[in-house]
């Protein structure tokens, strides 16, 4: 490479690490090579091979780190290990994204505490970004800093972005207070078949928003004539529903009752973020939520969103599929409770901690260590409710766990059209599932699991079953284009690692 490469290379470089809020300390742990190399490749006074350029990509979550498109990441997985030690669950993934979108009620700063570095929040940092919001990491890159500007540059916003989380959906509530006329790409995000935004429609027309869709784009029209007149009554009780409703409550100058409220934990931790903005809400944990409104929200905040349940079952799971001793810190207890109580009656052997609370001051947190045991399939099928029933995003782990319980074990997932369909992908590792139909899947255990090289399914909760099969089969497994789980997980391979597990990154060059 020639000394001009050298230097523009190094100047991307230190401009992608200094956008992650690290330290060239940080990057050099990362790499595990020296403050000095890093200093030196910074200036371009250091020759750097294609594989390392790579390494640094990986390490930043920039692919501007490249020569060319470095191509999708892959997971080469050693599997038959055990796991051993602790691990802490990260924040929630879905509070972030809720909060982030929030934080458009806010004029003034908002500090959010230890937020979940995924590919969902990134694509909705750069769509804050390109509407003019301005957002930094802070505290060495832990915590994150939003701060609005006077007016939104909605005709700037990131469309492919947008189009590529779901959650854009939720920018719908807090923009009608915003201004008359705007428009958002569709939402995306999984792909989990047929899923409608009427329910958001029928919550958001109650405060004057009218929806048009054409042409991949929702064009937004708000009449400030209208306003609700009585409870509104959610069709269906979602959480993304209810968190858009909440945001266009949050400054309605008035009060709002929402009824059929979703009372996940998502849509608490949104409810208690709202409280700290100034907004009171009753009836947080219930499904009639009383919203008291502020017509302008001006203030610095600084919250700490909490722990992920979803994330907590995950590592739960990968410690039973595997057969392992493991201990699992800070699990939001009051949102696994369910799922707990059938483990235990498949015979899983586990302690728990006394409960002590999070960072938030409201969530109840405890640390569970999993020990191997002999499980046996459940009596009745395993299928979610809404909370405080058994979690929807965490139905998908069952599918693993019954695969290595004696006996057969129905799974209905009857709130979405394909993901089921999907968890039949682990047949490819050795596993007996059969589709009864799109929503229902029978699985046959105990499962001899074996490696197999395969793409990661479309949709999160199964790609992360099909990663925790592949650490419990024998032999060398391969996961290729695994940006899905990015989507949901912060660094998920490099912890599975820590606990004892061997699975490396990998990109084709």
């Amino acid at each position: 490479m020639s000394d001009d490469y050298l230097v523009r290379i190094g100047k991307l470089i230190r401009d992608a690490r200094q956008h992650r809020g690290w330290t060239q300390a940080q990057l050099a742990e990362a790499l595990a090579t020296s403050q000095s190399a890093v200093n030196r490749i910074e200036r371009g006074n250091q020759n750097i091979s294609l594989e390392m350029i790579a390494r640094i990509g990986e390490a930043l979550d920039s692919e501007i780190v490249s020569l060319g498109y470095a191509g999708p990441m892959h997971l080469r997985v050693v599997g038959g290990r055990r796991l051993s030690g602790a691990i802490d669950v990260k924040t929630s993934k879905n509070a972030c994204v809720a909060l982030l979108c929030a934080s458009l009620l806010n004029k003034g700063r908002t500090v959010l505490r230890r937020v979940a570095r995924i590919e969902e929040v990134y694509r909705l940092l750069e769509v804050l970004g390109s509407i003019g919001v301005r957002t930094r990491w802070i505290n060495e890159g832990v915590d994150l800093e939003i701060v609005p500007p006077a007016t939104l540059d909605l005709e700037s916003i990131d469309a492919d972005a947008a189009r590529r989380t779901r959650s854009i959906i939720m920018f719908l509530g807090p923009l009608l207070h915003r201004t008359d006329r705007f428009m958002l790409p569709y939402a995306g995000g999984c792909d989990l078949g047929t899923r409608t935004v009427e329910p958001h429609m029928i919550a958001l027309r109650r405060f004057g928003l009218e929806i048009a869709a054409t042409e991949g784009q929702y064009h937004a029209v708000v009449d400030r004539s209208v306003s609700p007149d009585r409870p509104i009554v959610l069709t269906e009780r979602g959480d993304t529903v209810t968190e858009n409703a909440l945001l266009a409550a949050a400054r309605h100058d008035g009060v709002t009752v929402i009824r059929n409220a979703s009372s996940n934990y998502m849509v608490q931790d949104l409810c208690f973020f709202l409280e700290a903005l100034g907004v009171r809400v009753e009836g947080i944990g219930t499904t009639t939520l009383t919203v008291h409104g502020m017509r302008t929200i001006d203030v610095d905040v600084d919250y700490s969103p909490s722990e992920d349940p979803v994330e907590a079952m995950s590592l739960l799971a990968a410690a039973v599929v595997t057969e392992s001793e493991l201990t699992v810190r800070r699990v939001p207890i009051e949102f696994l409770e369910i799922e707990l109580a059938v483990l235990e009656e498949m015979g899983l052997d586990h302690d728990r901690t006394p409960e002590y609370v999070a960072d938030n001051g409201r969530t109840r947190l405890v640390d569970l260590t999993v020990r191997p045991s002999k499980l046996e399939a459940p009596i009745d099928k395993i299928h979610p409710m809404p909370f405080p029933g058994l979690n929807i995003d965490n139905v998908p782990f069952f599918a693993a766990i019954a695969a290595v319980a004696q006996g057969q074990t129905l799974i209905h997932d009857w709130v979405y059209d394909n993901r089921a369909i999907y968890l039949t992908d682990l047949n490819r590792l050795g596993g007996r599932l059969q589709l009864l139909d799109p929503h229902r899947v029978l699985v046959e255990g105990p499962t001899r699991w074996r490696a197999a090289e395969m793409m990661c399914p479309p949709a999160l909760r199964p790609a992360v079953v099909v990663l925790l099969a592949m650490m419990a089969a024998e032999g060398t497994s391969v996961l290729r284009n695994v940006y899905v789980i990015n989507r949901g997980y912060e660094d998920l391979a490099e912890r599975l690692n820590s606990v004892g597990a061997q699975i490396e990154i990998f990109r084709d060059i």
